[in-house]
């Protein structure tokens, strides 16, 4: 049924949305700064440039520099110690092993490939479009049109997956069929096509593999 599949990075085929989420508020916490898990669910799937823009915007008085450096310093250890696969990410990769992928993330590219390396999974992917590969990241459907382009493909013959309201926008957008897997914040699958509990629910949900 489809051509090729597009994965998010983070909170998709990795653990680290939560990971953020802690290492995070410990950061606003070093600065001074309280935060609640309704802000910090409001960054998920953003890329760095936005975030600190919504940061700077709440919290003006804030030492954005400081809170950037202990974020980036938290989150870098947790991911040099290990970064577990989500739930299905092996059985998915092992069942379509034929078909061209891509990861499409919002995490600049020397982070992204850092994760993918750490993870053991760049071999899997064809291609990997990062934040610094496009001019409008996510929710805009640029990544995901130039995934689609860098595999040859036209978007509706890809399935995405995605975690975050702004990654499935973004796929929505492009054109793409979207399976959503919610990690740390709940969805009511508005950019959805298949709203799954996990990858290999939203695969079969889409035709991709058996039930």
């Amino acid at each position: 049924m489809f051509d090729a599949l597009l994965f998010d990075l983070d909170g998709t085929l990795v653990d680290t949305e939560s990971l953020a989420l802690v290492t995070g508020i410990a950061a606003f916490a070093s600065a001074g700064v309280s935060v609640d898990h309704a802000f910090m669910h409001a960054l998920v799937g953003r890329d760095e440039t936005t975030v600190a823009g919504m940061i700077r915007d709440s919290f003006p008085a804030a030492d954005l520099a400081a809170i950037r450096a202990g974020w980036r310093a938290g989150f870098d250890a947790g991911v040099e110690a290990g970064l577990a696969l989500k739930p299905g990410v092996t059985q998915l990769l092992a069942a379509t092993e034929g078909l061209p992928r891509a990861v499409v993330t919002s995490t600049g590219r020397p982070g992204a490939h850092r994760k993918l390396a750490v993870s053991g999974l760049a071999r899997h992917f064809r291609a990997v479009v990062t934040f610094d590969d496009v001019r409008q990241p996510k929710p805009a459907p640029e990544p995901y049109l130039l995934a689609a382009s860098l595999l040859g493909l036209t978007p509706g013959r890809c399935l995405v997956f995605e975690d975050s309201e702004t990654g499935a926008e973004a796929a929505w957008a492009a054109g793409c069929v979207v399976v959503q897997v919610p990690d740390v914040v709940p969805s009511a699958g508005r950019w959805a096509h298949h709203l799954a509990p996990d990858l290999l629910t939203g695969a079969q949900m889409a035709g991709l593999i058996g039930r």
